[in-house]
């Protein structure tokens, strides 16, 4: 059994959401810097802020969160930051899931909370990178855990942008443990694999789930440096290509990419199976769909 945590959860839930405003400003001031190139002559771009509820079958509060979109800006095509912090009682399939991850007990008490930020960005210039970004602390009376990490998407490679990106990282992750980032590396080169296309949705980054090192603090710091890592990791990379001229031919290729993004999301992805299958608002957990993409 474990502790109720219930400090400790606030802790978790408090950061995610300060990460989600430091995020949400550091966008918008990347909208107000974007006065030259084909999409200067649109409004900046600012979030549409929504409260998401979840209610529990009996009617009751099961929590929620809030929803912050950016559509249509001069930077951003589309760009979504979310946070949630949920909890009630987990379904029979998601109690057999929990089981086959080697949870026990939650037959006979099914309890769960769980709060995370997730974020991802899709771009007006084909020669900017999407990335995702996802952050999470689950608990059951069983067990606690942490999970997430971030991981960079262009549909154009630069190959000095991906060794910075991966550099940031390795950079926060290296007070938490020599072999760590590596180890995280190669798990989000695992996790992020599309088996069916038989290549790699993006040029990775770094990821982790079931987090418990029995150290909740230091569990908990690693979780906040790859939450910092990101901005350092990304927005330098926006403010080199963001003015970068682009053909008719690099939007088609951003199209076809995003289509590979979407396979991924809908049909492997852990975090929108679990928020479906929980009855999060389905708008927040597909926000990370892009806003066009092609097939071919």
């Amino acid at each position: 059994m474990t502790q109720g945590l219930e400090q400790e959860r606030e802790q978790a839930a408090a950061w995610f959401s300060r990460l989600r405003d430091e995020i949400v400003t550091s966008f918008e001031a990347l909208e107000d810097r974007q006065t030259a190139g084909p999409t200067a002559h649109l409004p900046a771009g600012r979030f549409e802020v929504t409260d998401t509820k979840r209610t529990a079958e009996d009617g009751s509060d099961a929590g929620g969160g809030v929803m912050s979109v950016m559509r249509g800006g001069r930077v951003f095509e589309k760009v979504g930051v979310n946070i949630s912090t949920v909890f009630g009682a987990l379904g029979a399939e998601a109690q057999k899931a929990m089981a086959a991850r080697g949870v026990p007990g939650m037959d006979r008490d099914p309890r769960f909370w769980a709060s995370g930020i997730s974020l991802v960005a899709h771009m007006q210039n084909p020669h900017a990178p999407a990335v995702h970004m996802n952050t999470r602390m689950f608990w059951t009376p069983h067990a606690w855990w942490f999970g997430g990490g971030s991981d960079l998407n262009p549909c154009i490679e630069y190959a000095a942008d991906t060794a910075h990106f991966h550099e940031v990282q390795r950079a926060h992750l290296a007070p938490h443990g020599d072999g760590l980032y590596a180890e995280l590396k190669a798990w989000a080169d695992a996790y992020f694999y599309i088996p069916h296309r038989g290549r790699a949705r993006g040029v990775g980054g770094i990821f982790m789930d079931d987090r418990n090192s029995g150290d909740w603090a230091a569990d908990f710091a690693l979780t906040q440096d790859i939450g910092r890592a990101f901005l350092p990791a990304f927005v330098p990379l926006i403010d080199l290509r963001r003015n970068t001229p682009w053909t008719e031919a690099d939007k088609d290729t951003q199209l076809i990419h995003r289509g590979l993004y979407a396979e991924y999301n809908l049909v492997y992805d852990r975090g929108t199976k679990f928020g479906l299958a929980t009855g999060h608002d389905a708008n927040a957990v597909l926000m990370s769909l892009p806003p066009m993409a092609k097939w071919i």
